[in-house]
């Protein structure tokens, strides 16, 4: 089998689930070594209370084909990552080939449905500084590795790939200001032959949303009665996929300070998810959602 990231090296933020998990997967399965980060090990879990740790990724990574190497980081500790940027030094001789930036850790700190004044100032701090905080930390650190190649894929990973309010301003402010995040890198990294692109997925099934549901990836169909828009929702696979296939693109620097999904990926790469389908939330919602919002006035007052 042919392995097209056989050598190549990657880190991966927030792989502990969802995205994170699934992108390390995919990378390990085009034979990456990666370096799969979080918070949640075996013996010590996140705020998030997940019981998924990087060990877990680690294994999986190994499964597919490639190499995993677990390590616990907290990104909105500059120390953390000073360690793992050592860490990577001594392994692999400084060299990093993919960065995946997925960190977000802030899902006990969101009040939907609260106007910003009304809400708690500590849990809308705490919010951004998990979310994207963590981002410019572990940008600061690790992109010198790959700048000093001229060579390299930046994944900046968002909720969304419009600027359309999302219902609640610190998690607005976390998910857009990603998107501009990989905009800036684009200018900056391009002329250095490093590309930075933002990905989102679509309604995504990560193991949070399952459990929300109270279904299985196994019995997730029983969960379009509660939210008929589920039947358009993907697994954290399908994105993943989408990534796996930009980072062997030889054409890659095209991607540079796009905002892309993994629908727009499936159209240019003509991948599937795990099942064999070809979800597209970006056509679905363009449909479903967009008209209303725009052509009703409530939604701007």
């Amino acid at each position: 089998m042919s392995r097209p990231l056989s050598g190549s090296v990657a880190v991966v933020t927030g792989a502990t689930r969802g995205c994170g998990r699934a992108i390390s997967v995919e990378l390990g399965r085009q034979g990456a070594t990666v370096y799969v980060t979080g918070r949640t090990t075996r013996e010590r879990r996140s705020e998030m209370n997940r019981p998924e740790t990087i060990e877990g990724t680690a294994e999986l990574v190994d499964a597919a084909g490639g190499t995993g190497v677990p390590v616990r980081v907290d990104f909105t500790t500059v120390s953390d990552v000073d360690a793992l940027v050592s860490r990577i030094e001594r392994e692999q001789g400084g060299r990093l080939d993919i960065l995946v930036d997925d960190v977000w850790g802030g899902d006990p700190w969101v009040e939907w449905g609260r106007t910003y004044w009304e809400g708690d100032l500590d849990k809308a701090l705490r919010l951004v500084h998990n979310g994207l905080d963590s981002h410019l930390i572990a940008l600061h650190r690790l992109l010198p590795l790959m700048v000093r190649r001229r060579s390299g894929l930046v994944v900046e990973v968002t909720d969304g790939d419009t600027d359309r309010y999302s219902g609640a301003l610190p998690y607005y402010l976390v998910k857009s200001g990603i998107r501009r995040i990989g905009h800036a890198l684009g200018h900056e990294l391009r002329p250095r032959g490093v590309t930075a692109v933002t990905v989102t997925p679509g309604f995504l099934r990560s193991e949070a949303v399952l459990d929300h549901f109270g279904v299985t990836e196994q019995t997730w169909r029983e969960a379009i009665a509660k939210d008929e828009h589920f039947a358009l929702s993907e697994t954290p696979y399908y994105l993943a996929r989408g990534i796996a296939a930009m980072a062997t693109d030889p054409r890659l620097l095209r991607w540079s300070g796009r905002t892309t999904s993994s629908w727009e990926l499936m159209r240019e790469y003509g991948f599937t998810d795990v099942d064999g389908s070809q979800p597209d939330w970006g056509a679905y919602s363009e449909a479903a959602f967009r008209r209303a919002v725009d052509v009703d006035p409530e939604n701007y007052r």
